[in-house]
């Protein structure tokens, strides 16, 4: 129902507005470890700042975490599987925010993993929308 405070023509732009944001989120992190994959040097150095968080088994979390990342950036982009990679992308982003809060980390050097935890949930509970690849899954899988 139309009314002042959410004017009906601006749910016309939900499913763009999800396209947006995964097209945006999936190349951002695929970038932000594009590095770490095609470089050992880059992804043991990632491994050593994690051992500097005291993270468990740093040397399995550090490709652990980057793989997920990679695989959660393409498979937003065409919005495969969303939900499960909102909850992939939410658990990566949890972690780094438990290891990094103990180290006296502000509030504004958390935002950027903790507020992908919150995109992540929305992916989630949401799913990707309509001008995505699970949509038209499930358009097929209805009689």
């Amino acid at each position: 129902m139309p009314s002042l405070l959410f004017p009906s023509w601006m749910s016309r732009f939900r499913d763009l507005s999800l396209l947006a944001l995964r097209l945006f989120l999936g190349a951002f992190l695929i970038h932000g470890v594009w590095d770490n994959i095609t470089s050992a040097e880059r992804m043991a150095e990632f491994a050593t700042f994690l051992a500097r968080l005291n993270c468990p088994l740093p040397g399995i979390a550090a490709p652990l975490s980057v793989w997920a990342q990679f695989l959660v950036g393409v498979l937003l982009i065409p919005g495969l599987l969303t939900r499960w990679m909102g909850v992939l992308l939410a658990v990566n982003f949890a972690v780094a925010v438990a290891l990094l809060a103990p180290t006296g980390a502000s509030f504004r050097d958390l935002y950027p993993p903790a507020i992908l935890i919150f995109i992540g949930l929305v992916f989630a509970t949401g799913g990707a929308g309509r001008l995505a690849v699970d949509a038209a899954v499930e358009d097929r899988r209805r009689p």
